[in-house]
């Protein structure tokens, strides 16, 4: 096994390129749908700009390079790339918590630097017309509401990866490409309701860049982000390995 720094950085690295590729198309999408031109607000209108096919092309995104992480990265760390499944599985008793913390951490700083990069390679376009890709409830959906979709859109996420990757019995060799587009499908069918976060780490990226750079201070719904997927994450855990006891 790798030294807990390499799977660290592994981790950092996993988590940089999922923030810079599937949160970067979601901008990607708001600057091309306001043909580039400066805005002075934070536009969040994803699905009212340009529907389900918005939604698809962002969780496509997502799902491609969450496959190529876990195909590249996944032997050096497990590519867990998101605090809720790291978490979930120190919960069920699967990864130690020292790691746990470390990799959190690490996923974290990632996707700040995934971020980052984003906006140096774009411009303040990326932030003042894209958000740098930023999670966000759309109008009408309350807080509560964002959290359960979080929750419920991560669960299924969770089972696919307990399914298809954890579990030793799992047919070796499709954990990327399902766990991939589960992803995307998750992100196209709930994206216009909450932003289709499922990962802290996802959202901390844009929200800690937007803020640092001038965007919008989108702090306040930061614990939508973390309570719904975290929750979502480790029931799914805990329920695959109740009904998988026998």
């Amino acid at each position: 096994m790798a030294s807990l720094a390499s799977r660290s950085i592994a981790e950092g690295v996993g988590t940089m390129l999922l923030v810079y590729f599937g949160a970067g198309a979601a901008a990607i999408t708001l600057m091309l749908a306001n043909g580039l031109k400066p805005a002075t607000s934070f536009n969040i209108g994803i699905g009212m700009l340009g529907g389900l096919a918005d939604w698809f092309a962002i969780g496509i995104s997502f799902g491609i390079v969450i496959a190529a992480v876990i195909y590249s990265l996944g032997r050096v760390s497990g590519a867990h790339i998101n605090p809720a499944v790291t978490i979930a599985l120190w919960v069920t008793k699967r990864f130690p918590g020292v790691d746990t913390a470390a990799y959190v951490v690490a996923q974290c700083i990632g996707a700040a630097i995934g971020s980052l990069l984003f906006f140096l390679t774009i411009g303040m376009a990326a932030v003042t017309i894209g958000g740098l890709g930023a999670t966000t409830p759309f109008p009408g959906i309350g807080y509560g509401q964002a959290i359960l979709v979080e929750a419920i859109a991560t669960f299924v996420l969770m089972l696919v990866i307990m399914g298809v990757a954890v579990d030793k019995q799992a047919p070796p060799g499709f954990a990327g490409l399902i766990i991939g587009l589960t992803v995307a499908g998750m992100i196209t069918a709930t994206g216009n309701i909450a932003g289709a976060s499922l990962n802290p780490a996802r959202t901390f990226g844009p929200y800690i860049m937007d803020w640092a750079l001038g965007g919008p201070n989108l702090w306040f719904l930061f614990p939508i982000y973390i309570i719904g997927p975290v929750i979502g994450a480790v029931l799914a855990a805990v329920f695959y390995d109740r009904i998988t006891a026998d």
